[in-house]
């Protein structure tokens, strides 16, 4: 009770979080950067394609003048820097949006960790890192910070060298920090479900807010976590470009989508089908069926083969969610879900319900005749709710943080957060 007793009050003057790292840019040889370049193949091969990278926020809720965060000395009286990197109160981002709601991030700040070059510089020389449908983070610090990172395998030290170097994280063992888990099962660390369910989230991360694709309905060990949903990083830029060639309210000659990975048979070692065999089904039903329009190979322009479409197949993988959503979305094709009780980003922002379709899995061999129910019937007022602008805005992480997009969303969910961590630590030491 000692240690309750030293704790800080809650004030609503004090309020913030804090995000990792400064980029650490840095010259090499041509030796070393040809290393750099194939660092984040050989990552994504031996972890599963998967990466998951650290931001750390953190509340600050006190009732006195603050300590100044500009400068923390480390254990070895070396000084460590953390800069503001997003104070709500006067910042760029109220100026640039006359028209926000300005109470909604009151007060919240932003701090960020200068970490060295390991945890993120020397991840990044191949810009795939950056682009990957596991790039989520990579997009939300860029935002923030208009900087890029991305790794996993070192997080474990790299909590270790914050909470050596800094006191944010051991007066509340990390309630108030947040992390990004971009892969197919959040903090799980496995890309195979019996698995990830099996080890869990490791025990230093159970107690802080993780930001993850993952989401699901019902009770799953890989969400036992306090979570906020977020999309799949899908690049404006690339959105953008194919929008300029096929515009939303242009000719759709395509009547159902979808490209990608659909298996006969099953190819695994452990003997299963990918998707829970749904997307075999789809394959096996639809493949000869003309308003079907089903690629199983790879193709770099598949961007306009969306934009070109009415109605855009989402069905799961390994993991329920999947990119195709957000792209589906961003080009104006009505997305049919086929992922039972997956859980989908921003609901408040979002009325999911409105813009897209949900077929059960066990229904997926009625594809043909549900999606032609929704043609002869809603499909115009479905359409006219998917292309609003704010819907695409929502779920598309930009450079810098605009009103109302993707990174906007999840400091939006964060602020509702601020003071669960004070909470939390409260109750961990008693």
């Amino acid at each position: 009770m000692a240690l309750e007793a030293k704790r800080p009050t809650m004030s609503n003057s004090r309020r913030g979080f804090y995000v990792r790292m400064k980029l650490l840019h840095k010259h090499a040889g041509p030796q070393q950067q040809e290393k750099k370049k194939n660092l984040c193949f050989r990552y994504y091969k031996c972890l599963l394609w998967f990466s998951l990278s650290l931001y750390f926020f953190s509340s600050y809720f006190i009732t006195h003048k603050p300590i100044p965060l500009s400068r923390t000395q480390d254990s070895k009286s070396k000084t460590v820097v953390s800069r503001t990197l997003f104070e709500s109160s006067n910042s760029t981002l109220n100026q640039q949006n006359k028209n926000v709601n300005r109470g909604l991030f009151k007060d919240l700040k932003v701090y960020i960790y200068e970490l060295p070059s390991k945890y993120n510089t020397d991840w990044l020389a191949n810009e795939r890192c950056s682009n990957h449908l596991f790039a989520s983070e990579v997009a939300i610090h860029k935002a923030l910070s208009n900087s890029l990172d991305v790794r996993t395998s070192l997080l474990s030290s790299a909590v270790h060298l914050i909470s050596s170097n800094y006191p944010f994280w051991n007066r509340s063992q990390g309630s108030d920090h947040v992390f990004v888990a971009s892969h197919d099962y959040g903090a799980c660390f496995h890309a195979m479900e019996e698995r990830a369910a099996e080890d869990g989230i490791p025990e230093f991360l159970k107690r802080s807010i993780i930001l993850q694709t993952f989401g699901v309905k019902f009770d799953h060990p890989c969400q036992d976590v306090e979570n906020v949903v977020i999309p799949p990083f899908i690049s404006p830029e690339s959105v953008q470009t194919t929008l300029e060639k096929y515009p939303l309210t242009g000719r759709r000659d395509i009547w159902a989508f979808f490209r990608g990975k659909m298996e006969v048979h099953p190819k695994n070692i452990s003997g299963r089908y990918y998707s829970k065999k749904v997307r075999t089904v789809i394959w096996r039903k639809y493949s000869g069926d003309p308003r079907f329009y089903l690629r199983r190979h790879r193709f770099a322009g598949y961007q306009s083969e969306i934009a070109r479409s009415v109605f855009c197949l989402c069905p799961l993988g390994w993991a329920p969610w999947s990119p195709r959503l957000v792209e589906s979305i961003a080009l104006g094709c009505v997305p049919v879900i086929i992922a039972d009780g997956i859980r989908l980003p921003f609901p408040t922002a979002v009325r999911w319900s409105d813009i897209s379709l949900t077929v059960a899995e066990k229904d997926v061999a009625d594809l043909g005749t549900l999606l032609g129910d929704v043609a002869a019937s809603n499909l115009s007022a479905i359409q006219k709710n998917l292309w609003a602008p704010d819907v695409r805005r929502a779920l598309l992480f930009n450079d810098r943080v605009q009103e109302g997009d993707a990174t906007w969303q999840v400091l939006s969910a964060l602020a509702q957060k601020l003071g669960r961590s004070s909470r939390t630590g409260r109750l961990s030491d008693q």
